[in-house]
């Protein structure tokens, strides 16, 4: 099993390298889509997890949800259990969770590891050795911006929150330019 991790992680990373964009996900409610729904906009890709002393971020997250999807962003967050066991919910738990507590309209995706032997491929892409930004992650709310052509532009740690002024002129800088 070791191994077919490692090959399909291989085979990832060296698709990633042509974009991150094809890599298979599932979204919140199982279906089966990848970035390329999101070709044309500026992601940020967000390890989530509900019960965490940094989970007030999600508000955060909402509010540049709300402050940019009109010019081409949106918040993409992938629930994780891999730090402290702090997302333990079901997806729908999680779905719901997003919606009453913070409001959330940003895409949620379906539970994922963002790191060791069962690391998601996106993630691996993302951090694995041959990654953008290589280095496992350290905690959940981890984030990264991907840039409207599926590239990644830069890496944010968890405690970085989403209202800060680094982030955010990076959004800005990089938010899809208006023909």
């Amino acid at each position: 099993m070791k191994r077919l991790t490692l090959i399909l992680l291989a085979f990832f990373s060296n698709l990633a390298l042509a974009g991150l964009q094809e890599i298979p996900v599932k979204d919140i409610e199982g279906k089966d889509t990848s970035l390329k729904a999101y070709e044309g906009k500026l992601l940020l890709v967000v390890n989530v997890a509900s019960q965490c002393g940094l989970t007030p971020q999600y508000k955060s997250l909402q509010a540049l949800q709300e402050k940019y999807e009109a010019k081409g962003f949106t918040v993409l967050a992938f629930p994780s259990n891999d730090f402290g066991a702090q997302e333990p919910g079901t997806n729908q738990e999680i779905k719901e969770f997003c919606s009453t507590k913070y409001k959330v309209t940003f895409p949620l995706f379906g539970k994922i590891h963002v790191k060791g032997d069962e690391q998601h491929p996106l993630y691996a892409a993302l951090t694995g050795q041959q990654g953008a930004f290589p280095g496992d992650v350290k905690w959940n709310f981890g984030k990264f911006l991907i840039g409207p052509d599926g590239k990644p532009l830069a890496r944010f740690e968890p405690a970085t929150t989403p209202d800060d002024a680094a982030l955010v002129k990076a959004i800005e800088e990089a938010l899809p330019k208006k023909s």
